[in-house]
């Protein structure tokens, strides 16, 4: 049996292209501004292959959201379905299924009711609707990760515009324009937790 998960680990299981980065960001920002620990199949380095570090990193966090908002086609040449996010989120039913103590996950969506259709055998489960956009995404980890204490969603979107608008000297730092990059992402997650000082959290108003 592996061991218990972080409680505070978050396997982030999103679609890897450029169209998605500013939603990625946002997922990495506001993860670590409630408190948690996100998680990229990227982030675990050596020669394993990778689905079964995927899998490790699975049995490893105590939570895991998968956006399933990418299920059309690409306008590229010879585009195909993207499986790699519904694949994933089957190897985490079957484990918190056989651990149901130790797992939770959360789908996220763009688009109301299109679980219903893109994935059936997933009806009766409450995909969470980001319509999208940043503030969506901020919006929805609320509603997932309920805190007594937490920034509100415009706290939030000042710090993803700070993290934001420091992509282009992380990127020249690590030498690469891939922000789902092991290096990309140990810095995006470093420099969210620092703002976090500067943006405390609150206690909501009843």
């Amino acid at each position: 049996m592996p061991p218990l998960p972080d409680p505070k680990g978050v396997f982030l299981n999103v679609p890897y292209d450029e169209e998605f980065s500013s939603l990625y960001v946002a997922y990495v920002v506001g993860l670590i501004q409630l408190g948690l620990v996100p998680h990229l199949a990227s982030e675990i380095p050596g020669g394993d292959r990778r689905l079964n570090r995927i899998i490790q990193l699975i049995q490893s966090c105590r939570y895991s959201i998968h956006d399933l908002s990418r299920v059309e086609l690409s306008s590229a040449p010879g585009a195909a379905p993207r499986f790699n996010m519904p694949l994933e989120l089957g190897m985490t039913i079957t484990w918190q299924i056989l651990n149901p103590d130790q797992h939770t996950w959360f789908v996220l969506e763009s688009e109301p009711y299109r679980l219903q259709r893109s994935a059936s055998d997933l009806n009766g489960t409450d995909a969470y609707i980001h319509s999208g956009t940043v503030e969506g995404v901020f919006r929805e980890l609320c509603n997932a990760f309920p805190r007594d204490r937490r920034p509100s969603v415009p706290r939030m979107l000042e710090v993803y515009r700070l993290v934001d608008s420091a992509l282009n000297s992380i990127f020249k730092k690590n030498g690469t324009r891939n922000p789902y990059s092991r290096s990309v992402f140990l810095d995006l997650c470093s420099l969210s937790l620092s703002l976090g000082t500067f943006f405390p959290p609150t206690k909501p108003a009843v």
